[in-house]
């Protein structure tokens, strides 16, 4: 028999589990997620979530609060007489009332192995850290910051040159399928949880930009974890010729030098130890370039410098 749902959620990571939540015949009596955000230079339109997009495609109610920890909104959520919420990177924090609403509890998808990288920003920061292995949990969440018993696992390996987006990629459409798997098992009453290890806990900080630019003194697997962990959003960055260079995709290279050198002419920069190959790369205000193409029309020789 379908389950009766509230889906909480707000980017593109979460719009697969939406989809499939509803292919799967399940009733959805709500979609929560953050308000629209101003864009555009003059800030004057407001954009909506792509969750907000994805449930208006379906004709969903959408609901956008600021928060819930009000006693009206809580009043407003506890009257959907859900059977479960599903939430996947909603991005508020959901307290007791909240939790407590919905007959079988609130369920989460959560793009890391935890409790390694519980937080706002797994993905960025397992690959950032040079992890080798990531997946996806759902588990049943509780007061805590990722600290819910997980009932389901999916684990992908995180190749050497993979950037965020990739893994993003990768993650969101397990995160679904593993989503659908537990709510099959809700309504059969045959889901388990079981809690998380004690040992292992780091967190995933969000990601602020003062942390983006790149240190070339930096060992090379440092720098290439560095650039490829924070592509294609927010992006690493350096400067060259006094302008901003995103470095989209980079890879191991051969060399060594002065580090931010360019060692020949095929973008191979030394780092503090060893050197990186950039493969993609942004001029601001540009779009996004293939090595060879970039070196087509901006050309960077040996002895070159990224500062």
């Amino acid at each position: 028999m379908p389950l009766r749902l509230v889906f909480m959620g707000t980017p593109d990571f979460a719009v697969p589990t939406l989809q499939a939540v509803v292919a799967a015949g399940h009733e959805v009596a709500a979609v929560y997620t953050r308000a629209p955000k101003p864009a555009g230079r003059r800030g004057l339109a407001l954009q909506e979530t792509p969750v907000a997009r994805a449930a208006h495609a379906f004709n969903l109610p959408v609901h956008t609060p600021k928060t819930l920890r009000d006693a009206g909104q809580q009043a407003i959520f506890r009257d959907h007489r859900a059977d479960a919420a599903v939430v996947v990177a909603y991005g508020l924090l959901l307290p007791k009332a909240v939790l407590e609403a919905p007959k079988a509890g609130c369920f989460n998808v959560h793009a890391s192995l935890l409790p390694r990288w519980r937080g706002a920003a797994p993905i960025n920061r397992a690959i950032m850290a040079g992890d080798t292995e990531s997946g996806v949990m759902v588990m049943r969440m509780d007061e805590g910051l990722d600290t819910g018993p997980v009932a389901l696992t999916d684990r992908v390996p995180i190749t050497p040159d993979m950037t965020a987006g990739e893994l993003h990629d990768a993650l969101a459409p397990r995160g679904a399928r593993l989503m659908l798997q537990a709510l099959e098992l809700l309504e059969r009453g045959a889901l388990k949880t079981e809690p998380q290890a004690e040992t292992g806990v780091t967190y995933a900080a969000k990601l602020d930009k003062q942390e983006t630019r790149i240190d070339w003194a930096k060992p090379w697997q440092a720098v290439h974890n560095h650039c490829r962990g924070l592509s294609p959003a927010p992006g690493a960055w350096c400067e060259l010729d006094g302008q901003r260079l995103r470095v989209l995709r980079t890879t191991k290279a051969g060399g060594s030098g002065r580090p931010g050198t360019a060692l020949d002419d095929r973008l191979t920069i030394a780092c503090g130890e060893g050197a990186i190959r950039i493969l993609e790369a942004q001029l601001a205000g540009k779009k996004a370039m293939q090595a060879e193409e970039f070196l087509r029309g901006v050309p960077v020789p040996a002895g070159g410098r990224l500062s």
